[in-house]
C-alpha cells in the first residue's frame, strides 16, 4: 500500500486515505498493545482484509 502524496492544495485524493487511516486506528490500533512489529503488521493486514471484504459498508447498500 502506498500513501497518496498529491500536490499542495489538491486534497481530493488525500481525503479517502485520511479517512481510512482514522478508521483503522480507531477500530484496530487504539487500546491495543503490540509486543512485536510482526504482530502489528499481521493485525493491520487482517484488518485491511476485514475492511475490504467483510465490514458492512453502509454506502454500498443505499
Amino acid at each position: 500500500m502506498t500513501q497518496s502524496m498529491s500536490r499542495v492544495g489538491r486534497c481530493i485524493d488525500n481525503g479517502p486515505m485520511e479517512g481510512f487511516w482514522g478508521i483503522l486506528k480507531r477500530e484496530c490500533y487504539y487500546g491495543h498493545t503490540f509486543t512485536s512489529r510482526e504482530q502489528l503488521i499481521s493485525t493491520i493486514e487482517s484488518y485491511i482484509d476485514y475492511y475490504n471484504n467483510r465490514r458492512y459498508q453502509h454506502r454500498l447498500f443505499i
